[in-house]
């Protein structure tokens, strides 16, 4: 495709999250939605609105991908739906953005990266973290060596609880992949890009202690993670672990990510937008730490709630498309971060070790 030809978006799905895709989808070069799937009439009245001009409006996304009316597509559909969302987008050609995370199951993930493989158009996974602009400059400098040989890497997520959705899909695992599927596969793929190397082991202390209690769906109970600790040992001897609390919504920082290697100690924290650098000083000497701000255009910022990450997604994503980037995400990349997301899973379930090999990776 040429860099003058507009893309024609389709988005399957049309939750908070499509919205935050038509939002960045206005703000990039040539690119327009043109369709719109989801089975909840409401929905798609809310999406349309937000497109702002005439948009085509399908059921499913069968009827989306027969259209003809689209070059790509988001699918921003339940998690447990993309299994299922996928092969037509794959039937008809589509560039393909499909949110995180790939699937629900280690079956399912496996399936969609087969496909994909060997697929003549774009599939990326959406993972929007890598692309905040400071997370982005924070990795950079981990792999050009500002800490030194990387030996710990950190990532604390202190925020507000799982939001309401259609359905109230996400309230269990069974739907959603549970919490270290849902919302954690996005840091387990922060932990292999910094990292550089891939996951031998997993151990996840976790439980819902607070969110949810009262809540009863069918007279069900939800059974999502709400606060963890995951450790994960790396093949090249890198250790890792994440910190999530999902009822801390006063946090002044949301994310924090913290690489220590033999030379210095680095953070990001968002959504300050700074790097901090803490050179090893010796015992009792003064400290030389420094700090950095990294800019994220305000546009960006306010069109989403992901620090700017999904507009910078966008204009990598069209760049592969018009073959003038390569694909940053790939499906395989999904479905490890899937399989590492089960893996903590299994662990606060069972309280045990989970190696990935039991996972067959």
């Amino acid at each position: 495709m040429k860099s003058s030809e507009t893309i024609r978006w389709g988005i399957v799905g049309s939750g908070m999250m499509a919205m935050e895709h038509i939002a960045n989808i206005a703000l990039t070069d040539n690119a327009v939605v043109t369709a719109l799937a989801d089975p909840v009439a409401a929905s798609l009245d809310r999406a349309a609105a937000a497109v702002g001009t005439d948009v085509a409006r399908f059921a499913d996304a069968a009827a989306l991908a027969a259209s003809g009316l689209c070059d790509a597509v988001v699918v921003a559909s339940p998690n447990f739906t993309h299994v299922d969302v996928l092969p037509p987008l794959f039937d008809a050609r589509l560039h393909i953005l499909c949110e995180k995370p790939l699937a629900t199951t280690i079956a399912d993930a496996r399936a969609v990266a087969t496909a994909a493989a060997g697929y003549d158009r774009i599939f990326w996974t959406a993972m929007e973290y890598r692309f905040m602009p400071p997370v982005a400059e924070f990795v950079a400098q981990v792999h050009a060596g500002r800490a030194g040989r990387l030996q710990m890497l950190s990532i604390r997520e202190h925020r507000f609880p799982f939001l309401v959705k259609v359905g109230d899909w996400n309230r269990f695992s069974v739907n959603s992949g549970g919490t270290m599927v849902e919302k954690c596969c996005h840091f387990f793929d922060m932990m292999r890009l910094i990292v550089g190397a891939e996951p031998v082991r997993v151990f996840c202390s976790g439980a819902m202690d607070v969110n949810h209690q009262d809540e009863r769906y069918d007279g069900k109970k939800p059974d999502i993670i709400d606060n963890s600790f995951t450790t994960v040992d790396f093949a090249n001897g890198v250790r890792a672990m994440l910190d999530l609390c999902m009822f801390a919504d006063g946090a002044e920082q949301q994310e924090e990510i913290v690489a220590v290697g033999d030379h210095a100690r680095l953070d990001v924290l968002i959504p300050a937008g700074d790097i901090v650098f803490s050179p090893r000083v010796g015992f009792r000497n003064p400290k030389t730490v420094s700090r950095a701000h990294v800019e994220t255009p305000a546009a960006a910022l306010q069109a989403g709630q992901h620090h700017g990450s999904t507009f910078f997604q966008h204009q990598a994503f069209a760049a592969a498309v018009r073959g003038q980037g390569p694909v940053i995400v790939s499906a395989d990349d999904g479905l490890r971060a899937v399989a590492m997301g089960l893996a903590a899973e299994t662990s606060a379930r069972e309280h045990r070790v989970v190696a990935m090999n039991e996972l067959g990776l």
